[in-house]
Parts: C-alpha cells; structure tokens; sequence
C-alpha cells in the first residue's frame, strides 16, 4: 500500500489561548481506488515532537491501511520542528511536558479527532496509539468515547500524576479528589479497548507503576491486555539514538499486538455491543 504524506494545520483555543498546532498526516492509497476508505489513527509523539523515528512509526502504521494523524504537542510554546534528541532537546522536551495544561493537551486531542472524521476517506472508526509522553496521551485521548481502540507504549506518568502542572507526584492508589483530572482518576470514562505495553526495565514506570495502572484499568472496568517484555527499557521501540534501548526483535511483536487490536476492532464492522457479560467456561 502507497501513502501520501502531508500535513493540516488547525486552530486550538486552550486556557484562553489560541494557537495552530500542526497535523502531520499519512495517508493510505491503492492505485485506481480513489474513493477507498479507512479508519483513523491519531499518533502522539515523545517528547521530541514528530521525529524521524515517530515518521517511520506512522508510516508502518499507514501502510497497513490506516489514516494516520501525528499531531505536533508543543504547539503552545513552538512550532512543528521535531526537538532534537540530545540533553537540551531533553530538557526543553521535558519542561514543556509539564507547563502545557491538561485542558490544551485535551484540545489537541479532540481536534486531531474532529480532524480525521472530516475526511470522507476516513470510516469513522478512530484508534490511538503513541510512546513514552505519547503513551500517557494516546490512553489519555480514549476518555474520548469516539475513540474505540488504544495501544499506549511505556506511558509516562499515569502512576504518578505528573502530566500537565503539578505540585508533586502522587502514586496513590486513590484519586487525591473527586474530581481529579489525571488520566488514571478518569479511566470509568474508556470505552474502547486498551493494550498497554511496557517494559520491565523501565527507569521511568517502575514495578509498582505499572501495578497501579493495571489495579486501576481493572477497577474501572476498562476492557484491556498489558504486556510486559523481561529486557525492554524505555524508549525500546526508537530506532535512532535511543542510547542503546532500541530492540528491534521486541518492536517487531509489539507492532503485532497493535495490528491485532486495530485490525479487529477498527477494520471490523463490529456493530454494537450486546451488553451482555459473556462468561467463559472453565475446562482443560
């Protein structure tokens, strides 16, 4: 499958603020199929913003037949350039992470949605997958009930609340408020299918984060898989200068989980749910 690269530029108002934040777009076609149709899937990029090893990401992605939608997160303090994976690109990468509010990230979000939707290309069924901050953004997109399918790569900073402005961590098993705006807090709010994909050698979401998010994930009832590969660190999916992370072997089975779940829940016409609980039957 061929794709077409491009990309939109749409006005976000966050916080009393408006800005335009750009959609990098990757675009399926077949020769002599100009009306084909496919569903969306919105990328959200590390730190670093849409990369070299983000691009590649949505191009796999692309061309097994989805729309891909990559939107550029630091908006609100620059333009669309990609940060540059070195300590300042870090630094700022990271400072930017937690000045930008929860209310501008929903934004970028939801129009990166209203986006794909207004495509008559696109189905109408929407996915979200990112890594690292694009991890935490892409479950984080799924409060979003258009959204029906999630796969979250070494999410950061759902254990610990740490999105967006914060006074301090808190990797409390209860929300510090009723109405607590953390992603973890909200998870009642998923309606679509979630895989969470980790590493057990993640410095950044250790043993009892990731514990946490699957207690919550089960308490909310949110219909999920988690995976945890023995040797993966964080970032093992970067291809370019990951610091000697990068595990091709593991991105390879990864991106087979992500092509499972989109292709079953995104590609199939599903219908609606019964509603019913389906009880499994206990045999050898």
């Amino acid at each position: 499958m061929l794709i077409q690269e491009s990309h939109a530029d749409v006005q976000t108002t966050a916080n009393g603020k408006t800005t335009s934040m750009r959609i990098f777009v990757f675009h399926p076609t077949i020769p002599g199929y100009p009306n084909a149709r496919f569903p969306g899937v919105v990328l959200f990029s590390e730190i670093y913003q849409v990369t070299g090893p983000v691009a590649r990401f949505a191009r796999q992605i692309a061309g097994q037949g989805y729309i891909v939608a990559a939107p550029s997160s630091y908006h609100d303090f620059t333009g669309p350039e990609p940060l540059a994976y070195d300590v300042p690109g870090t630094d700022q990468g990271n400072e930017w992470k937690v000045v930008k509010t929860l209310e501008s990230y929903d934004e970028d979000s939801y129009k990166t949605v209203d986006y794909l939707l207004s495509l008559p290309t696109c189905t109408g069924q929407i996915g979200t997958t990112g890594m690292c901050l694009g991890g935490h953004l892409a479950l984080r997109a799924s409060l979003d009930q258009r959204i029906t399918a999630c796969v979250s790569y070494f999410a950061t900073d759902v254990h610990s609340r740490t999105l967006g402005p914060h006074s301090s961590a808190n990797t409390s098993p209860d929300a510090p408020s009723p109405d607590s705006p953390h992603t973890i807090d909200q998870l009642t709010k998923v309606r679509g299918e979630v895989a969470m994909i980790f590493g057990i050698k993640d410095t950044h979401v250790p043993d009892a984060g990731r514990d946490l998010i699957r207690a919550k994930l089960r308490a909310a009832s949110v219909v999920f898989s988690f995976h945890e590969f023995a040797w993966a660190q964080h970032a093992f999916i970067r291809d370019e200068l990951s610091k000697g992370r990068y595990d091709p072997a593991i991105t390879k089975a990864c991106f087979e989980i992500l092509l499972e779940l989109f292709g079953r829940v995104l590609k199939t016409d599903l219908g609606e749910a019964d509603g019913k609980k389906h009880e499994v039957e206990h045999v050898c």
